[in-house]
């Protein structure tokens, strides 16, 4: 469908900001390569999206690496305080960059509480981009993550995952092709859950 010229310059905008990003995943900066995957998540799973939650999406991290896990405590508040700034700065940063790009006070609004996680239980929409990015992390994350962490904990936040998503996705997620071990704590997860 085709786009509006304040829509691709709100995604150009929130490439460059991501472009900054200092690591790099194959060359590409890291939150350039999550923000698409995002996108391809998005139009995948949910192709009807509307253009807020298309930009909400692209914005998910957006310039992540600037709040470092290593600010907070390390310790589960202090993840919890990390990831609600995390949220708060998201929503922020994309609400600015919507603005210089004449998006209205609404559509602005909508962006920023999805990125916020602020219906988390309640909103259709804010379902769908939990949806995705669990997706995105299952795919392209997990394999990567699990080994760094004790298989009990892992399974708890393959739970609490899985838990987050709708059934929508959790048939998309059993159809990805995960690597061996991988796909053995996913089925642990689920069988004993």
């Amino acid at each position: 469908m085709p786009q509006s010229d304040r829509f691709t310059a709100a995604i150009a905008q929130f490439d460059a900001a991501n472009s900054q990003d200092p690591t790099l995943v194959g060359g590409v900066p890291a939150e350039v390569l999550y923000s698409r995957r995002m996108t391809d998540w998005l139009n995948r799973l949910y192709p009807q999206a509307d253009e807020a939650l298309q930009l909400a999406a692209r914005a998910q991290h957006i310039r992540r690496w600037t709040i470092p896990r290593s600010s907070f405590p390390m310790t589960r508040m202090g993840y919890h305080k990390w990831r609600t700034s995390l949220y708060s700065f998201h929503g922020d940063t994309a609400a600015e960059i919507l603005r210089q790009a004449g998006y209205d006070d609404g559509t602005i609004a909508l962006v920023r509480s999805l990125l916020r996680k602020e219906k988390l239980n309640s909103d259709p929409q804010m379902q769908m981009l939990e949806d995705v990015a669990c997706l995105v992390f299952l795919e392209n994350y997990f394999a990567d993550f699990a080994p760094k962490h004790d298989e009990e904990k892992v399974i708890v936040i393959l739970r609490r995952t899985w838990k987050k998503m709708s059934e929508h996705a959790h048939a998309a997620a059993l159809k990805l092709p995960l690597p061996p071990e991988a796909r053995r704590l996913v089925e642990k997860a689920l069988a004993s859950s």
